[in-house]
């Protein structure tokens, strides 16, 4: 075999075994489930461009994920990208017909909840959520960011709605595409074993979503507002919210209000809500 051949063959980095599609597919795909396809490919581009553009074809619930992505997409179409199978990378599609469009702003945010969740169960790996839509560990005694979640409305009436979420699971310090990226890994997960991890969150995804929809997407009634809040750790602390056309609020970050959106308590004695379609960055203020 040459060292080309090694480099293509899926089990060259035998602490990075592929994921199990079959067990995966026999585990989570059952009648009267929200999962109803999952799909695992080599490589693609983006898993939320490749399900977006099969929203109309596939039934809710349907699952795509990629051993790697070469054109990973974050908010504001920031890059994400590693190794291949360093991490979990993948998308699902949701339907919530019968919940108002107003509130399906909160489909990230209870996505990173389910994610936090989900982790905390398998790994033993306490998982923060930076508003409005990262992922954080502590390695060390560092907070850094490990995964992120992307929402997009699908589909040619705009009826459904692709959830993207990268988590970086075995990254080494010597493969961070920057220093304040960090991995389950890293921050001493019991598992990183991408099977059991994927599974967990996609049962908690499940639960939740299932929660929200039946109180037609409510995020007091479903209990979602206080879980993100109490999960987030952007609350309490001082914050940047820097806004298009070089404008900036700053202020500590006291809520997070039924609109999904940051509530900023300003010097000026001003409670400002900021939506996450409305900054361009959120950073810690001096």
């Amino acid at each position: 075999m040459t060292p080309s051949d090694a480099e293509d063959n899926r089990w060259s980095d035998l602490a990075r075994p592929p994921l199990n599609a079959a067990s995966l597919r026999r585990t989570l795909l059952r009648e009267g489930g929200l999962w109803t396809s999952l799909d695992v490919v080599p490589a693609t581009g983006s898993t939320n461009t490749d399900l977006a553009a099969r929203a109309d074809e596939l039934a809710e619930g349907a699952v795509l994920v990629a051993e790697e992505q070469s054109a990973g997409r974050g908010r504001l179409d920031r890059q994400w990208s590693a190794p291949a199978r360093s991490g979990l990378f993948f998308s699902v599609l949701l339907k919530p017909a019968e919940v108002p469009v107003e509130r399906w702003g909160w489909l990230p945010l209870l996505t990173g909840v389910a994610v936090a969740t989900g982790l905390s169960r398998v790994a033993g790996v306490d998982t923060a959520l930076k508003w409005p839509n990262d992922l954080l560990v502590t390695v060390g005694e560092e907070e850094r960011k490990a995964g992120g979640i992307l929402a997009e409305r699908a589909g040619a009436s705009g009826a459904g709605v692709v959830i993207g979420i990268g988590l970086n699971v075995t990254l080494r310090e010597d493969e961070l595409p920057v220093p304040t990226a960090g991995s389950l890994a890293l921050a001493g997960a019991g598992t990183t074993d991408r099977d059991p991890l994927l599974r967990a969150v996609l049962r908690s995804l499940e639960q939740w979503y299932g929660v929200w929809r039946k109180a037609d997407g409510d995020p007091a009634a479903s209990r979602l507002q206080e879980a993100y809040a109490a999960g987030c750790a952007t609350l309490g602390r001082r914050v940047r919210a820097e806004l298009p056309g070089n404008r900036a609020i700053v202020g500590e970050a006291v809520a997070v209000d039924g609109d999904g959106r940051l509530v900023l308590a300003t010097e000026q004695g001003v409670q400002e809500p900021v939506g996450a379609g409305d900054i361009v960055h959120l950073r810690p203020a001096p």
